[in-house]
């Protein structure tokens, strides 16, 4: 078996090799990036060991060496997850959805993508408008439209204000501070 001096560690974030000296011993975090350099976060690189002397770990490294793909070889993929057909459709059902979309939202909570379910109109008898001393008017004013979004995965759901309220919105900021001008 090899010397342990003749080990050099790699640094398997920063691919540093860690010196380390005889008199304070082996490096318990890089010293270029400061990661933890134990278990199976360090990659170490030694001398040429016989065969008949390979641990554990270098056996494991053989055998998947030995694993590897060939083409002509026919694999048994009973071990990989079953197709499901519910979820690509559900997949691809989403996306065309979403295509459709002028505005794709991300979910607060799960940070999917959500879906417009439709637009709610709120009249005079549904909001109780609030007029700000700065702007001297309402924020919105009645009839405006919410859009409502639903995320598919976790099911919240988010309004947001339609496109053309949005720039209803705009346009009275923007006209409030040219009268202050």
């Amino acid at each position: 078996m090899s010397d342990k001096h003749d080990e050099q560690p790699i640094c398997p974030w920063c691919h540093t090799e860690i010196v380390w000296d005889e008199e304070i011993g082996p490096e318990r975090n890089c010293p270029h990036c400061d990661n933890e350099l134990s278990g199976y976060r360090t990659l170490t690189l030694g001398g040429a060991e016989p065969d008949d002397e390979l641990d554990d770990e270098s056996d494991a490294e053989s055998d998947l060496e030995d694993d590897s793909w060939d083409e002509d070889e026919t694999r048994d993929l009973s071990d990989l997850r079953p197709y499901n057909r519910d979820q690509l459709a559900l997949e691809e059902t989403m996306a065309r959805i979403l295509d459709e979309q002028l505005e794709a939202p991300e979910c607060p909570s799960c940070r999917e993508f959500m879906l417009e379910a439709g637009t709610q109109i709120i009249t005079q008898e549904q909001f109780k408008p609030r007029t700000p001393a700065a702007l001297g008017e309402t924020i919105v004013s009645t009839p405006f439209q919410l859009q409502l979004y639903v995320c598919p995965s976790c099911f919240h759901t988010q309004n947001r204000l339609s496109v053309q309220d949005q720039e209803r919105l705009v346009q009275l900021l923007t006209k409030a501070v040219d009268l202050e001008d």
